[in-house]
């Protein structure tokens, strides 16, 4: 039975299921590159006025990295405002949910940004805060050459976008890091093999034998491990 209401239009029907596929699609990324790539697009493809997408990840409140565009003039706009030190992305990030900006030419909130954009034929923008993690902050900004580009709907179904984003690009983080962790105490383990064979000890003098190798060469346990896989010896 639909859980849609039944005096729904039918455009907010459409739009609700494709909402609801685009947050299976996401769920189904197990990479968090794949997750933010695929929401840049979809973000372009959903929101009105949208026409390029980046999602930023910015750390300390000023360094700005693009993890995700759908051009290069979302990459180059991302650039300008880590340049600067000011732009929509960064309010967005730093304190608000969500910025619209109408005409960047003339908006007094970024007075040095105007100019910049204008360069790049960027004149609105809507930008989404995505998360906040340590000194690591994202957001999921939308622009278009056009002024006044973005209004309530746009805002609205840009929410339910970044929304569905942000739940995904957590899940697959956890993943990544729990494949990262599983990798790692998988050549952890053969490498405990290889010092029980050559020296003829059991699993726990093998793992000590490894320990004091990487307390003694300062190198972490696993890329000693991934050494001694590759090489079968481990230099003194």
């Amino acid at each position: 039975m639909s859980t849609l209401l039944p005096d729904a239009s039918g455009a907010e029907k459409s739009l609700a299921a494709t909402l609801a596929d685009l947050a299976r699609d996401l769920q189904r990324e197990q990479v968090p590159d794949d997750v933010m790539v695929h929401s840049v697009h979809s973000a372009v493809a959903l929101v009105p006025g949208a026409q390029e997408a980046s999602i930023s990840l910015v750390r300390s409140r000023r360094h700005v990295l693009s993890a995700a565009v759908t051009s290069d003039v979302a990459r180059g706009f991302d650039a300008v405002q880590g340049e600067l030190g000011e732009g929509p992305c960064l309010a967005a990030i730093a304190s608000e949910p969500v910025v619209r900006a109408d005409d960047l030419a003339g908006d007094p909130r970024w007075p040095r940004l105007g100019a910049r954009a204008g360069e790049l034929g960027v004149r609105s923008m809507l930008c989404f805060q995505l998360f906040v993690h340590e000194n690591t902050l994202g957001a999921l900004n939308l622009l278009s050459a056009e002024a006044s580009a973005f209004d309530e709907e746009a805002e609205t179904v840009g929410a339910m976008v970044a929304a569905h984003a942000a739940v995904a690009l957590a899940g697959a983080q956890k993943f990544d890091h729990l494949r990262t962790a599983l990798a790692n105490r998988d050549v952890i383990g053969q490498a405990k093999g290889i010092l029980m064979e050559r020296f003829k000890v059991d699993a726990d003098r093998a793992f000590d034998l490894l320990t004091r190798a990487s307390q003694d060469r300062n190198v972490k346990l696993h890329r000693l491990a991934v050494e001694l896989t590759r090489t079968g010896s481990l230099e003194r």
